[in-house]
């Protein structure tokens, strides 16, 4: 089973890089109008954030053009849409079993995610997130299928590498839910 210690520094580091790669990749791409972007982040209070990386957590990388003024955010390894729980937060804490005892009750305590929030993850699992394109898409990747009452653990157990990685690629497979698609662009 995939889990991440919150003393690691390292698996928090290498969120942030992603994000600012792909944030870079956003700048670059410019605005539909052709516009220049600029640097425009904004404020986050994310939970679920080690003490030592809370002033890094603390902002959402966005743009804004030069031009129409038109914001642009990058996708996020990090932030899970507008959810204020970090990504592997949501992941993780959706992949463990619910009761008094076990590592859900461990999670929940260490980080004060109340019961109510991790019922609701869950439920978004089953229930939305089987909803969107993008399941469809991962869905038809998968040599093996699987059910939307296994996520997203069955995700986890068909990704590739050692400790911390399965989680890594199934928060980049994830990164499209993080913005919302522009409309009319």
């Amino acid at each position: 089973m995939c889990h991440v210690p919150l003393s690691d520094p390292q698996f928090f580091r290498f969120l942030i890089h992603i994000d600012e790669a792909l944030a870079a990749e956003a700048q670059a791409a410019g605005c539909p109008c052709g516009g220049v972007l600029h640097r425009a982040n904004y404020p986050r209070k994310p939970r679920g954030c080690p003490p030592a990386f809370r002033a890094e957590y603390a902002t959402r990388l966005s743009f804004c053009c030069s031009q129409c003024r038109r914001r642009t955010t990058s996708q996020s390894v990090r932030f899970l849409g507008r959810r204020v729980w970090l990504s592997w937060v949501v992941v993780l804490g959706s992949t463990r079993p619910a009761g008094h005892g076990t590592a859900a009750a461990a999670l929940c305590e260490a980080l004060s995610i109340p019961w109510r929030t991790l019922a609701r993850w869950r439920r978004w699992w089953r229930e939305d997130f089987v909803r969107t394109s993008l399941w469809r898409v991962l869905g038809a990747r998968f040599l093996l299928p699987v059910a939307a009452a296994r996520l997203p653990n069955g995700l986890l157990e068909q990704l590739p590498g050692q400790e911390h990685e399965p989680l890594r690629c199934l928060l980049a497979l994830l990164t499209p839910l993080t913005i919302t698609a522009p409309e009319g662009r």
